[in-house]
């Protein structure tokens, strides 16, 4: 399925202003990354409809205290980043339309997208819109939540995602949103 950029505005209404800048990159993310059904294009934009904000964010917001929970302790450590104070932290903070977090997601991200660990170098690459959105798909991809969306398990993938269900309540309308722009109903 080809989303169109009236469709994408329809399901992220306050998208409005970037949707041209993604709706290309978006399309060829979810092709490479099999999200091509309308159910399972519609969970997708759900959730990185939440997570960047419909678009706006592609770099986790927060200040260096807020960051620094995930430059040391046990947070720090789940994923993957050096236990000094060194600023890995904020190196690593969120970044994509799935907000890609921590050292150890940046290397599994860039050996998926670019077969290396570019990225760990390189880690605004996510910024931009192509890798902002193929980050976005091979995370979804990667981590089966095609398979999830396929058997409409929105909170197992919300879970997947967040570790918990931060933002549920918004990720549910962004969804009955999606289906009903791309599914019907």
């Amino acid at each position: 399925m080809v989303l169109s950029e009236q469709q994408l505005v329809k399901v992220l209404p306050s998208s409005r202003l970037k949707a041209g800048v993604f709706i290309s990159a978006l399309n060829a993310a979810m092709s490479h990354h099999q999200i091509t059904t309308p159910e399972r294009t519609a969970a997708f934009l759900a959730q990185i409809g939440h997570e960047s904000g419909q678009l706006l964010y592609v770099r986790e917001l927060g200040s260096d205290q807020y960051l620094s929970k995930y430059d040391t302790g046990a947070l720090a450590a789940r994923l993957g980043n050096t236990p000094e104070a060194d600023g890995d932290g904020q190196k690593y903070r969120g970044r994509g339309l799935i907000q890609i977090t921590g050292r150890r997601n940046y290397l599994a991200c860039s050996q998926g997208l670019f077969g290396d660990d570019r990225l760990l170098q390189q880690p605004q690459l996510l910024e931009q819109p192509q890798w902002a959105c193929e980050s976005a798909a091979w995370f979804w991809q990667s981590n089966g939540l095609n398979e999830l969306a396929d058997r409409g398990q929105f909170t197992s993938i919300t879970r997947r995602i967040n570790g918990g269900l931060n933002g549920l309540d918004e990720r549910l309308r962004l969804w009955a949103r999606a289906r009903a722009v791309l599914c019907g109903g």
